[in-house]
């Protein structure tokens, strides 16, 4: 059994090792897609196939779409070259189910792969026809929310994007260069409408895929590398939109695990590539089965019926919404808990962590009793429906292999949006008060207990990177367990700063509740299990 149009002629075989097929004629579709694109993605990687490439599988097995994926990478074009290519666009989706259960999926909606190079005639010259098309309603991305920045971490201009400003819409090396210039193209071809959609997991995802594109039409309509009437095309939303969206799924890199599942199938050819720029690609995908993706409904130029795949779309006000439940209230926090004390106690895993009574019984507080009374209920999901998904299904799923130490990178960077927020909403209450929230201050403590960089037996654990880790950390690295210490005098500096807490804990009266759960869970070895079994009975 090989991955490939020929290899799944033998269709009897695969489906006796029980996989799903694609059940549509293949080659029409491709026919049809390729002479009439209708959506083109950017961005090849493990999300694109799990999730967007499924729903609109789906969609073709259930005859709403007739028409395909176009699908082009523009950071690392060996995943086309070594992966989507030679497997003649099919992959494997492997779904992880809560219940230890997989099931498995050949994809087959991707019609066709490109290269967004523009040194490469042939490949450039495909993608400025696609952006001609009369038929293309959307290009979206997941590109990882680095992709839309233009300036390096120092905020300085990216050499490859300085270079395109001066130089214009022809050859661009940038990224978002390249893709301003595709754009450029279909405004040459008739100033035709079209919604570019940023699908990436960040906030108010669209406003950073129009600015980046944005600044290239201003550069080149300034410099009179670009026809003036470009700015304005980019600028008005009957042309061309930018949706907000709000994208969750997890979709972890390939498991050995999961290979192993495929070759006892008897599947051949699934050895995965690294390719030189260390990107890690195999021909299938794992991912959970839980999946949402909320858009912006402003499409100019049309769009199919892809609510009939599970897609939710709304205004830009909902999505919004959805995301600040997602963000601030009903999952990041949560992670961010567990990631904490699953470092302390010391988990490798955070779906173990939901088998540990008091950690369960911790986010379940801080989820359902101290979050969901401030959450913006959005309507088009209910918020503690989505609470019991990510605690009953999601986090506690045996095959998600992430761990307290990845989630707990750059939690300095997190907790003023994933914590400060429900505390703000509990200020601007008439009838809340931040005194009943028990167990977010305990994890503000948590987490200052962590940075000392010993767990709960005493023994030391390398801390996860963390950009304000040589700040924040000297506050309490001489601090020793068991030792008589005054807290306040030690971590007033800390609780102080707005840009970690998103709030000053002293203004909003915890910062004493914060001192006294941080003395109790340095009272010595195992103090972080006895101050968690306090607390959450």
């Amino acid at each position: 059994m090989i991955l490939s149009a020929e290899g799944l002629k033998n269709k009897e075989a695969w489906e006796a090792a029980g996989y799903s097929l694609p059940r549509y004629d293949r080659k029409a579709m491709i026919a049809a897609t390729r002479e009439n694109p209708f959506w083109i993605h950017f961005g090849a990687g493990n999300i694109f196939r799990a999730f967007q490439a499924n729903v609109v599988q789906n969609l073709l097995n259930d005859g709403v779409l007739d028409r395909g994926l176009t699908v082009a990478e523009g950071f690392d074009y060996e995943i086309v070259e070594k992966m989507n290519r030679p497997h003649d666009d099919y992959s494997i989706l492997v779904t992880l189910k809560a219940d230890g259960s997989v099931e498995k999926t050949v994809v087959g909606s991707i019609a066709e792969s490109c290269i967004l190079d523009s040194e490469n005639d042939s490949e450039y010259t495909r993608l400025k026809q696609i952006f001609r098309a009369d038929s293309l309603q959307m290009a979206t991305f997941t590109i990882t929310e680095k992709g839309y920045s233009l300036v390096n971490g120092k905020g300085e201009l990216l050499a490859a994007v300085e270079a395109d400003f001066a130089a214009g819409p022809e050859k661009p090396a940038s990224y978002m260069g390249k893709v301003a210039a595709l754009l450029y193209t279909r405004y040459q071809s008739g100033e035709k409408p079209i919604a570019m959609v940023s699908m990436d997991n960040c906030s108010h995802n669209g406003d950073k895929l129009y600015a980046a594109i944005h600044t290239f039409a201003e550069k080149w309509t300034e410099a009179g590398l670009a026809e003036k009437g470009f700015l304005a095309y980019v600028e008005n939303r009957e042309k061309v939109t930018f949706p907000w969206t709000m994208i969750d799924k997890i979709t972890p890199r390939p498991d050995a695990s999961v290979e192993e599942i495929l070759k006892k199938d008897g599947i051949e050819g699934l050895d995965p590539v690294i390719t030189s720029k260390n990107t890690y690609v195999a021909p299938f995908v794992n991912a959970e089965e839980c999946e949402y993706l909320v858009i912006e409904d402003a499409f100019p130029n049309g769009r199919p019926q892809l609510e009939k795949g599970g897609l939710m779309f709304t205004d830009r006000e909902t999505v919004d919404k959805v995301e600040k439940m997602k963000v601030c209230t009903c999952l990041n926090p949560l992670h961010t808990a567990l990631a904490v004390f699953g470092c302390l106690l010391g988990y490798e895993k955070i779906s173990e962590e939901m088998k540990d009574s008091e950690l369960k019984k911790l986010v379940e507080v801080i989820g359902y009793q101290e979050g969901l009374p401030v959450v913006v209920n959005p309507g088009i999901l209910d918020p503690k429906e989505f609470i019991d998904t990510v605690l009953n299904v999601r986090i506690p799923n045996p095959f998600m292999p992430d761990t307290p130490q990845r989630i707990a990178t750059d939690t300095s960077q997190k907790l003023a949006i994933r914590f400060g927020e429900t505390i703000k909403a509990y200020q601007a209450s008439s009838e809340l008060n931040t005194e009943d929230l028990k167990l977010i201050p305990l994890v503000f403590a948590g987490w200052l207990r962590y940075l000392m960089g010993v767990n709960d037996e005493g023994a030391e654990f390398t801390l996860s990177p963390d950009p304000l880790l040589d700040t924040v950390r000297p506050y309490v690295a001489g601090i020793q367990l068991g030792t008589d210490i005054h807290a306040e005098e030690i971590l007033k500096p800390v609780l102080e700063m707005k840009e970690i807490f998103g709030v000053d804990l002293y203004e909003t009266g915890m910062a004493e509740k914060v001192c006294g759960y941080f003395r109790e869970l340095t009272a010595g070895p195992g103090a972080v299990r006895e101050t968690l079994k306090r607390y959450t009975k």
